[in-house]
């Protein structure tokens, strides 16, 4: 079975009604870490800031950071969950993340694409601030969340 890269357009809808990820990265040595994320998707790539929410360290001595520095290999986990299991769903991209620093006009898009999505960055500096991108290399999904993405997508258009 191979490995794609780019999202259907059912869990392109799935990911855009989401409003919270799973971020996953890895140390040299392999050792896990994972949080919790904002993101935004402009159709190939994924984005999530290093905002000015409350951190121990200054932005650029996160584990996250360190983390993509020494292995950029990434994943993120993008899922809705409920009580009722039959609303279940969850889109998984593996990939490649590389920090976008202030300056680059990649990341100058990201902040936008960040900030129309999320109202509380309207009053942050994101644009000082670096911003990592992750580039899928493979996508995987499951669930009849999914599904029900789509039909509610395709209600809103009739």
């Amino acid at each position: 079975m191979s490995k794609r890269a780019v999202l259907t357009e059912e869990e392109r809808r799935f990911v855009l009604g989401q409003r919270v990820a799973r971020l996953a990265t890895a140390d040299a040595e392999g050792h896990p870490h994972l949080v919790p994320v904002c993101y935004a998707f402009d159709g190939m790539c994924f984005y999530t800031p290093l905002d000015e929410k409350p951190k121990r360290v200054a932005v650029t001595a996160l584990r996250r950071v360190r983390n993509i520095e020494a292995r950029p290999e990434a994943a993120l986990l993008i899922d809705h969950y409920e009580d009722d299991w039959s609303r279940l769903g969850y889109v998984l991209i593996e990939g490649e993340a590389l920090l976008l620093y202030p300056g680059d006009e990649r990341q100058q898009r990201a902040v936008a694409l960040l900030r129309a999505r999320y109202p509380q960055y309207q009053r942050m500096t994101l644009e000082q601030l670096p911003v990592i991108m992750l580039t899928p290399r493979a996508v995987t999904s499951w669930g009849p969340a999914l599904a029900q993405a789509s039909d509610v997508s395709a209600s809103k258009i009739g």
